[in-house]
């Protein structure tokens, strides 16, 4: 069901925006431009910021067996989920992921890459808007540069498909929102990572 939701949710959101000629030159935009997901269940919103890495012409990406997810760790211990800055989830109600509770709060997000196996994990670790290598020696995140699985709240498997599209532009969306909770859907290229959320009473 997420799956196929979230497929045409995708398809949708390409079809809105075929023709799209952005006024600004190109030297003023930002290779990963930024990105935000956001949803009401109730009164309570859920927010997600990150930032847009698009494929500009490569294939492929995520690699396969030993090497999956290599390219887009670039060095790092887990995927920042996006570009640039932390990828942050931001909720106004508590959160049912994984078993757990993620009470009301803002958080850092970041995926463990595994062929075939995504874990989400949503972290309390602090960040930075702006790299500054100083405060990463105060424990401050740039992307997942400095992450320490000391702060994770929670982590959560998440459902993965290789779909026969490919998406230019990393996307983040929310699927099968309803009263009781919905999904969060990672996808860029072909891979897509699907984590189911509860919303807490």
């Amino acid at each position: 069901m997420h799956r196929q939701t979230c497929r045409v949710l995708i398809l949708s959101l390409c079809l809105a925006v075929i023709g799209f000629a952005p006024a600004a030159a190109q030297d003023d935009r930002p290779a990963s431009p930024e990105g935000a997901a956001s949803t009401q269940i109730g009164d309570a919103w859920i927010d997600i910021t990150y930032s847009r890495p698009i494929l500009r012409g490569r294939s492929g990406i995520f690699g396969s067996g030993e090497e999956y997810g290599q390219t887009l760790l670039a060095g790092g211990p887990v995927w920042r989920a996006g570009a640039n800055v932390t990828t942050r989830i931001k909720t106004e109600a508590d959160l049912m992921i994984g078993g757990a509770t993620v009470p009301a709060g803002e958080y850092s997000f970041f995926i463990d890459l595994k062929d075939g196996a995504w874990t989400a994990i949503i972290s309390k670790q602090g960040y930075m808007e702006t790299f500054d290598r100083e405060k990463m020696a105060e424990g401050l995140t740039w992307g997942a540069y400095g992450y320490n699985p000391e702060h994770d709240v929670v982590r959560a498997a998440m459902m993965t498909s290789t779909e026969e599209f490919a998406v230019d532009q990393m996307t983040i969306l929310f699927s099968d929102v309803s009263e009781a909770g919905g999904a969060i859907a990672v996808i860029w290229d072909n891979q897509m990572g699907v984590l189911p959320f509860g919303v807490g009473q």
